[in-house]
Formats: C-alpha cells, sequence, structure tokens
C-alpha cells in the first residue's frame, strides 16, 4: 500500500516539475523572441540614424636642403607641409594640406588646399572647397617634394607661373571605362584667375595671379581633365585640360576680358627587365591666351600698350631606377632627367623666353625618403621682375641643388 502511495507521489511532483519546465520553456522562447524584435529593431534604427565612423591621418612631408649660384651659396628650403586627412564615414572625407615655409627669416603659413569630398558612387566623387586645379599633371600629381624628382619646378609651373596652382570651388572626378579604354575624369568649377590690369604695378600689366580670393568678378571658371589609358597594363596615360572664364575686374573696362587655358601632359611607367630598372616618362605641355587689352606703359602711365597677351610652357622628363638589381646601393640610386621652356608676350613688361636643363642623381634612402642632388643649366632671357627659381621666369645662370625630402 505504502508503495501504491509512493508511486502516486512521484507521478505527482514530475507531473509538477514537468509543467513548470513546460512553463519556463515557453516563457523563455517569448523572451528570447521579443529579443530578436528589439535586435532587429534596434539594427534598423542604425541603418537609418547610422553614426559616422571617424577616423583621422596626418599625413606630409618637408624637406631643406642647400642652394649654390654664381651669386649665392645658401640653405634653402625648410618647409614643412602637413596633410590632415578626416574620415567621418565610408562616403565623407576631409582632407587639406598646410605649408609652413622659412621666408625671409619669418614663418610662412599657406593652405595649398582644403576640401570635402563625398562619394557618390564608386566611380564619381563630389568635392568643395580649395583644390588643387586639376590642370595637367605637375601641381596635382608631382609637386611634393618627396615625389618630385628635382629641388625646383619645371619653368612656368612655380606659385607665380601660368600653370594655374590651386583655387576655390566644386569639382566632380572619378574613372571608368571608355570601350576597352581605361579613363579617369575631373569637371570643375572654381572662381578662375586674375587679370593685373598694371593700374598699380604697369610692369606687371597683363600678367594672370591665381589662388587670389576673393574672386573679382561674376563669372567663373570652368575647366576639365580627362585621361585615357591605351595600354591595358596602365603603364601610359594621355592627359587632356582645358579651362575658359572671364578674368578682368568688375565694372572697370576689362571686365569682359577672357582667359583660355589648355594643356596636353603624358605619363608613362615601364620596368625594363633587361636593365633592372624602371623607366620613369612625363610631360606637360601648357599654353595661355587672353583677350587683347590696352594696358598703361610702365614709363608713362598715360601711354597705353598692347601686345598678344599669349605664354607657354612645356617640360618633359625621364628617370631611371635600377630598381630590380640585386646591390642594395645600387637599386637605391636613380638618374634623372628634365628639360623646361617657358616664353611669355613679346613686348610685355615681363616678356621671357628661357630654357633650362635639369641632371640629377637621387638616392632613396627608403621607398619615401630621398637625397637630391642636380645640376641646372639655365639659357635665355629670365624676367627681370622675377627673383624666384620659377614662375614666370627663372633666375638666369647655373645652379647645384642638394635636398633632402621625406614624406610620412
Amino acid at each position: 500500500m505504502k508503495n501504491r502511495y509512493l508511486v502516486f507521489f512521484l507521478f505527482l511532483m514530475f507531473s509538477l516539475v514537468s509543467q513548470k519546465s513546460d512553463a519556463q520553456e515557453v516563457q523563455s522562447t517569448d523572451e528570447i523572441q521579443k529579443l530578436k524584435q528589439e535586435i532587429e529593431h534596434l539594427k534598423n534604427e542604425s541603418e537609418t540614424y547610422k553614426p559616422g565612423k571617424s577616423n583621422f591621418l596626418l599625413r606630409g612631408y618637408a624637406h631643406s636642403g642647400l642652394q649654390i649660384t654664381d651669386e649665392e651659396f645658401s640653405f634653402v628650403g625648410g618647409s614643412f607641409n602637413p596633410l590632415f586627412i578626416y574620415k567621418q564615414s565610408d562616403r565623407l572625407l576631409f582632407e587639406s594640406e598646410w605649408e609652413l615655409e622659412l621666408t625671409g627669416g619669418e614663418v610662412e603659413l599657406a593652405i595649398e588646399y582644403a576640401n570635402m569630398s563625398y562619394l557618390l558612387s564608386k566611380n564619381l566623387t563630389f568635392r568643395a572647397g580649395k583644390i588643387l586645379v586639376p590642370f595637367g599633371i605637375f601641381v596635382p600629381n608631382l609637386h611634393p617634394a618627396w615625389i618630385h624628382k628635382f629641388s625646383a619646378a619645371p619653368l612656368g609651373a612655380g606659385h607665380d607661373g601660368i600653370i594655374p596652382t590651386n583655387d576655390i570651388g566644386l569639382e566632380l572626378r572619378g574613372g571608368s571605362y571608355l570601350g576597352d579604354f581605361k579613363v579617369n575624369y575631373s569637371f570643375y568649377a572654381v572662381n578662375g584667375s586674375q587679370l593685373n590690369d598694371g593700374e598699380e604695378n604697369p610692369e606687371e600689366a597683363g600678367i594672370l595671379h591665381h589662388a587670389i580670393f576673393p574672386d573679382n568678378n561674376k563669372g567663373k571658371t570652368i575647366g576639365s581633365r580627362i585621361g585615357f589609358f591605351p595600354f591595358s597594363d596602365s603603364s601610359l596615360e594621355l592627359g587632356f585640360s582645358g579651362m575658359y572664364g572671364k578674368v578682368g575686374a568688375k565694372e572697370t573696362e576689362m571686365e569682359d576680358i577672357t582667359a583660355l587655358h589648355y594643356a596636353f601632359d603624358f605619363s608613362y611607367v615601364k620596368t625594363l627587365s633587361s636593365l633592372s630598372s624602371v623607366l620613369d616618362l612625363k610631360g606637360q605641355f601648357s599654353a595661355v591666351n587672353v583677350d587683347d587689352a590696352n594696358y598703361p606703359f610702365h614709363e608713362n602711365p598715360d601711354d597705353l600698350i598692347t601686345f598678344d597677351n599669349n605664354s607657354s610652357t612645356w617640360f618633359a622628363q625621364a628617370s631611371l631606377r635600377p630598381a630590380l638589381a640585386e646591390n642594395n646601393f645600387v637599386r637605391s640610386l636613380e638618374f634623372a632627367g628634365r628639360y623646361s621652356t617657358l616664353k611669355t608676350p613679346e613686348g610685355s613688361e615681363w616678356e621671357t623666353d628661357q630654357t633650362q636643363i635639369d641632371l640629377g642623381i637621387n638616392y632613396w634612402i627608403d621607398w619615401r625618403t630621398v637625397f637630391k642632388m642636380s645640376y641646372r643649366i639655365s639659357n635665355g632671357a629670365a624676367d627681370e621682375h622675377d627673383e624666384e627659381p620659377d614662375g614666370h621666369g627663372g633666375a638666369e645662370g647655373n645652379a647645384f641643388f642638394f635636398h633632402w625630402a621625406i614624406g610620412f
């Protein structure tokens, strides 16, 4: 009898425990389902209000060196160019390059560029702000000291040269395919260059000044560059650039004066297995045509002069680096040469007809640190009003350059 009661008691307890377990399991299942729903809800909210994935990067370059001419033996350079890059999300980016340079015993600070970029698609980016004008290849691609093969810019490509440097505006840029060809492209609208009317400085009458803010007229300069890669290995790029806009100041006699800039460039990089070397060829032809205008004569501002305000410049350079050689010292060497010319309007006060040959040997301490030694041979008449080694005219005479540049 007792056994019957014991069996009944155990069966009753097992039933109660089983029911409780089933109830707990149902409750746990409901809680898990509710938790999944909350996670899915939070996930949907995060997609709708996705916070920025912020990243900050500091890069840049610096250089310093020695310059020797018939009239000068001086340490030069002392330039520091930090690049600030801020990535707020996968699509939004801000970047800026500053330039701190020792000039005349003082530190000069300039902003080379500062712009925001938004990735519209994987092939198209929109930029706004101060940009390096995509005119040819020297300014946007070659000007950093540790990338540039020489210690000085080619004729016409300095901050005071005829090639545009930087400007404020909007830009669409990207890359795609045109049939079997790869292409890159840039279309932009910027404030544009400003014409010197000679009122304050008659000896500079007719010169176009770049990167002057604010704009001196209501018109905007429109431009573009398109690059083609005809070979499947992308070893060769052919580029075509153009920009057009008003350059005269508003409410003056020159307010309708316009300027047309155009350029052709190329870049060819090829490994030469037979020489265990890498060959790098680059070049650019640039020209600017400005409408005719009457300018004050520097000796008597009441007299007016005019001239065909057309200028042109070009450079071609080659470098050979035995980067595939077995010897460490040999593969760190690079041999470079460049020829550049500049011709500015005949009859102007800043008339120039000049050529330069640069010959150099570079030693790469590592992939972004280089010691450059070069010798420059200058021929022709330089602009007597320009004392800088590059720009509308270069310093006459030959020169030695020793520079150390580092990218970081």
